[in-house]
């Protein structure tokens, strides 16, 4: 068996990657990591016309945008089927969409904590139907779910005091779980051939962050700065890819030093 190349490691091509979310600040920098590697884009959104246009930018042919919500349980399934009739077949799934909560522990409500761990749920029930779609297939698969470094570790309160809410605490108990479900689901589906890890961005704002909170996080990164979008391309493709095929129920934590304190 000959050796293959980094170059070869790192090519998707043939691949079709799923992500969604990808029309935001870093979904869509992933979809283009994910189709400057080769990759035929399924690019998913609540809103088909931003995923269709966004998809229409990416760079090579073929990309396709399509509308997905994984916060509506009872139309996902025929959406993910209706996305996949589109394209013929996914070979990877990035699960990055994400319905955000504005509320810390000061004001949020039941209902809303609740509702916010129903982002876990979507991603279980897309990474089973993609781990089904595969092995139907007898093809391997690869699933990425989005976590978080606050999902290892907590915030630092004087980071938003005065400034805006603190970081939820739904948003930490979402993520945290999503890391412990990458380990379950990997576990039981390794002899599938198909693979389950985790990506774990540290502090990256986008441009609507308050200032003054991004200048305090500053102080708390070893790095002592912010990372960019661009910064979590190399890791999104090494996860997709063949360079990462002994690996499997891992998080993959993208922080500047953050969770190293």
């Amino acid at each position: 068996m000959s050796e293959a190349t980094i170059q070869q490691l790192f090519d998707l091509t043939g691949k079709t990657a799923l992500i969604s979310g990808g029309t935001g600040h870093l979904g869509s920098a992933m979809a283009r990591a994910l189709a400057e590697a080769g990759a035929r884009v399924l690019l998913t959104s609540r809103d088909e016309h931003r995923a269709q246009e966004a998809a229409a930018a990416l760079p090579g042919k073929g990309h396709v945008g399509a509308a997905l919500d994984h916060m509506q349980p009872d139309i996902v399934e025929k959406q993910f089927r209706d996305a996949l009739a589109a394209v013929g077949q996914i070979d990877v799934l990035v699960n990055n969409g994400h319905e955000a909560l504005g509320n810390d522990w000061t004001t949020v409500t039941a209902e809303q904590f609740t509702r916010h761990l129903g982002n876990a749920t979507g991603y279980f029930v897309l990474s089973r139907l993609l781990r089904d779609h595969v092995v139907q297939r007898n093809a391997p698969g690869s699933v990425v779910l989005l976590g978080s470094m606050y999902g290892q570790v907590a915030s630092y309160p004087d980071a938003y005091a005065g400034v805006c809410p603190g970081s939820p605490v739904a948003y930490h108990t979402l993520k945290g779980g999503l890391i412990h479900m990458t380990r379950h689901l990997a576990v039981y589906w390794g002899k599938d051939n198909v693979r389950v890890n985790c990506l774990s961005p540290g502090p990256f704002p986008s441009e609507k962050a308050p200032a003054a909170m991004v200048e305090r996080l500053c102080t708390k990164s070893p790095m002592g700065r912010m990372g960019h979008a661009e910064e979590l391309k190399g890791a999104i493709v090494f996860l997709a890819s063949a360079a990462s095929s002994y690996m499997t129920g891992q998080n993959l934590t993208i922080d500047g030093g953050w969770t190293a304190w």
